[in-house]
């Protein structure tokens, strides 16, 4: 009887003893986690607030301005607005990104309709080419660029530095919103198609509205791309009063001897408040077009 006892209580306490160890396993696993979080955030942040407070610093160096600047002043910020073209860069850089996106856009769209819903000859050569040229990077065929902008007399020109940018994203964006596209229903066309409805309809009128979330995932990638880009810019554009904001900031830390990190900073902080715009407008979009696309593209 008591040897029946005892086995009843240890039977007993082993799934108790079993649940307090996988409850402490999980509280060092959920723990570590987010010890892990933790440092990514703040190996994430450091850079952002040491550039944000760097930019209140009196002076120009960025190495000698402690993380908490001792006189908080705005002079690098009125600065950007009374002695240099930074405005103007901004509009150029405004320009060409929002022209280069549209113009991505419009070929990506279309191209992403055509290798979805269509089958024709060389539809899977076209696929796997758009898949090889994101292998190689544009720095590749910068001697190119070059050349063909020569040819066609468009060197120094916002014309010729469009062209270029919306050649250059369209395979990664056609082969992204191509996936979004294959996983809305063929029926859905196949009804149209029945009523009517020519393969422009289907396109504008039920493609398009259904694709927007996954549109507006391509514009921002495409505008962000450009927005930053320096080596194409700085190979196609000479003029001054033609600058982007990314050669533009050059302007800041270029001398040998009068390099101004303070007022790169504050540049560098002004210069996001239009791709952070955009973002914050385009998010209820973003998430949905992103989340779609992992599932289902």
């Amino acid at each position: 009887m008591k040897t029946t006892t005892l086995s009843i209580l240890t039977n007993k306490e082993q799934p108790k003893k079993v649940r307090s160890r996988r409850r402490w396993d999980q509280a060092i696993k959920l723990n570590f986690t987010r010890l892990i979080l933790v440092i990514a955030c703040l190996l994430v942040l450091f850079p952002a607030i040491w550039l944000v407070m760097a930019s209140f610093s009196a002076g120009t160096s960025l190495y000698s301005s402690s993380l908490i600047p001792q006189k908080i002043t705005l002079d690098n910020y009125l600065n950007l607005f009374s002695g240099i073209d930074f405005l103007m860069w901004m509009k150029n850089s405004l320009i060409i990104c929002t022209c280069s996106s549209t113009l991505t856009l419009f070929f990506t769209t279309t191209m992403a309709f055509a290798f979805s819903r269509f089958r024709f000859l060389g539809r899977r050569v076209g696929l796997l080419f758009l898949i090889l040229i994101q292998m190689f990077p544009a720095v590749m065929s910068i001697v190119a660029i070059f050349r063909l902008l020569q040819v066609l007399h468009l060197l120094d020109s916002q014309l010729g530095l469009i062209l270029i940018y919306g050649g250059t994203g369209i395979a990664f964006s056609t082969y992204l919103l191509k996936g979004f596209i294959d996983s809305l229903p063929k029926e859905i066309d196949e009804s149209a198609y029945i009523d009517g409805a020519s393969h422009w309809q289907v396109f504008t009128r039920i493609i398009l509205p259904l694709a927007s979330p996954m549109l507006a995932v391509v514009f921002l990638f495409s505008f962000i791309g450009f927005y930053q880009e320096y080596l194409i810019a700085s190979v196609v554009l000479s003029s001054p009063n033609l600058r982007p904001i990314a050669l533009g900031l050059r302007f800041f830390i270029n001398g040998n001897y009068a390099q101004n990190w303070t007022g790169f900073a504050a540049a560098s902080i002004v210069a996001s408040l239009p791709v952070m715009i955009i973002f914050f407008v385009l998010q209820r979009y973003l998430i949905t077009g992103l989340t779609r696309g992992a599932l289902k593209g």
